[in-house]
């Protein structure tokens, strides 16, 4: 084979490769509202008996638990740094939201928080 067609050959298969690396990236990267209610990490869908499950959303956070948002049977744990978004949250606590973000896995990273009307 020639040097030139050995590096046609090599140059698509380096561009096919990239390309085949960034489709799952940028999937991962796509940004979705989710709606679900609001819980912490720690308990998920299920607090425990006799506390009152926004009381007990809010306790979890406060010793470090990261909120969470319980949609359908899957939970997922919400990472946010915005202080406007974790005020939302805990207003919110044990109530319906829409998060909007990008999800990777059972994490959602988070964009904006608001109420589900």
């Amino acid at each position: 084979m020639s040097g030139l067609r050995m590096l046609q050959v090599w140059m698509a298969t380096a561009v096919l490769g990239a390309g085949l690396t960034a489709v799952p990236a940028m999937a991962a990267g796509k940004t979705q509202t989710f709606t679900g209610k609001v819980s912490d990490a720690m308990c998920g869908a299920k607090h425990a008996p006799g506390v009152d499950p926004a009381t007990c959303v809010r306790e979890c956070v406060q010793k470090g638990a990261k909120y969470a948002l319980v949609s359908g049977d899957k939970v997922y744990t919400l990472d946010t740094s915005n202080q406007a978004a974790l005020g939302e949250l805990d207003k919110l606590a044990w109530k319906q939201a829409k998060v909007t973000g990008t999800a990777e896995g059972d994490t959602i990273t988070v964009k904006s928080v608001m109420a589900a009307k």
